[in-house]
């Protein structure tokens, strides 16, 4: 076999391998993990490698893969920020994209002179000898369009080191560069994935999302479980956003709500929606006694974590609102309703309703917690912190309910429905 027959065949098992794997839907970890062991069994002497690519996520504006020889990768998220940190501005893959070099390629042993990258400097105190970078644009090419710094590169951007004493070979360059559209068509493929994902778990739930991912999108398409709804209000809200400016109510509700979210997750409850400033979260870890049992978890988590945050805020000189809870049990409705344009995947039925109208008699009986009997009687034994308010009868439903409340005795350290809720 000839040299250029070698170096054919290397291309194609490398090509054939990101094929394969993108096909199989192989997340970016695992990808490029595999990636960079097969370089190394090919023959390129790879002291380092990484990727970074822009992503779409509330907190993170980019995540990075970092692999070193003999340690295997490392994934990294970075926070979205309006402006470019230093650290990033003085980076070569900055000089990419930003620059309008194709390559940033440095021999690192021929020069007597420091790089003007920091990074390329340090790699070489660690015995670097040559580094190349480039990327992949996953855009239509636009020659005359101006470079923004602050704008996210739709593409991904990579560079290799090397620490072999002639650093890479032509042939290993090559390689690297007759594989670059496979991996970056396998990396766009797990980074789509992904931020699908990542999309799905935060505008329609952790369940939810999963449930439409996994296909579950049909129009009627409803499943009847058996769960505990959970309605969360705050309390005198409305009054507070005609006297606040719309950044600091905005920025007091954010924070009310991700306490409200934190103690749902916390107790292994889904969010189903928002409504205002308030939400609607449902319990369905099992039977209907582990839905009410993780349930009234949530409302002791909850009311630690609200006493919390209002007194933190107080200290603060900030505004505070308090809040109010309703909590039923039953049969649901757990699927997609809508139109064949636009489908919600939420809860209807009776149970759902009947929360509603709990939430209602916050007021008239003085009461911030209000939690039915039928969640009462799903958490026995466990319950003995439930007090009853009465039996009422609520709009549109033909027997009377009896609600309960929770006690906690004041300058009490904390209540437990049952051991096992601690």
């Amino acid at each position: 076999m000839t040299t250029s027959d070698a170096e054919a065949a290397k291309s194609s098992e490398l090509i054939n391998w990101l094929v394969t794997r993108g096909l199989e839907g192989a997340n970016k970890e695992e990808l490029l993990d595999g990636y960079c062991n097969r370089l190394v069994e090919l023959g390129v002497p790879l002291m380092r490698f990484h990727a970074a690519q822009s992503t779409l996520h509330p907190i993170y504006g980019g995540t990075g893969y970092s692999w070193y020889q003999g340690q295997g990768g490392e994934h990294q998220a970075f926070e979205y920020s309006e402006q470019p940190s230093e650290q990033w501005k003085v980076s070569p893959l900055f000089a990419v994209l930003n620059e309008g070099l194709s390559v940033v390629h440095e021999r690192l042993v021929d020069q007597n002179e420091p790089s003007r990258f920091p990074l390329l400097n340090e790699l070489r105190e660690h015995g670097a000898t040559e580094y190349y970078a480039t990327g992949v644009s996953f855009d239509i090419p636009t020659h005359n369009a101006p470079k923004d710094a602050k704008k996210a590169v739709n593409g991904v951007l990579l560079s290799w080191t090397s620490n072999a004493p002639e650093g890479f070979k032509d042939s290993d360059l090559a390689l690297i560069n007759t594989a670059l559209p496979h991996l970056g068509l396998a990396l766009k493929s797990a980074n789509s994935e992904r931020i699908s994902k990542d999309l799905m778990r935060v505008y329609l739930g952790r369940d939810a999302g999963r449930r439409v991912l996994s296909g579950e999108i049909r129009r009627g398409s409803l499943q009847q479980i058996d769960a505990v709804i959970w309605n969360f209000d705050l309390e005198g809200f409305t009054s507070l956003s005609e006297e606040l400016p719309g950044d600091e109510i905005i920025e007091m509700l954010n924070e009310y709500l991700a306490v409200a979210v934190n103690v749902v997750h916390k107790c292994d409850g889904s969010i189903l929606k928002f409504m205002g400033d308030g939400l609607m979260a449902m319990f369905d870890v099992g039977e209907i006694d582990a839905d009410a049992r993780a349930a009234l978890a949530a409302v002791v988590e909850l009311q630690e974590r609200m006493a919390e945050l209002n007194a933190r805020r107080s200290a603060d000189g900030l505004p505070v609102s308090n809040y109010t809870l309703a909590l039923h049990a039953g049969e649901i409705l757990y699927g997609n309703i809508g139109s064949e344009s636009r489908l919600d995947f939420t809860v209807i039925g009776p149970t759902v309703n009947q929360t509603a109208r709990i939430a209602g008699m916050h007021r008239s009986l003085g009461q911030r917690i209000l939690i039915s009997d039928d969640v009462a009687r799903a958490a026995q034994p466990c319950a003995s912190a439930l007090v009853s308010v009465g039996r009422y009868m609520l709009r549109g439903v033909p027997e009377p309910k009896e609600l309960f409340t929770v006690y906690r005795p004041e300058n009490s350290e904390g209540i437990s429905f049952c051991n096992d809720l601690n």
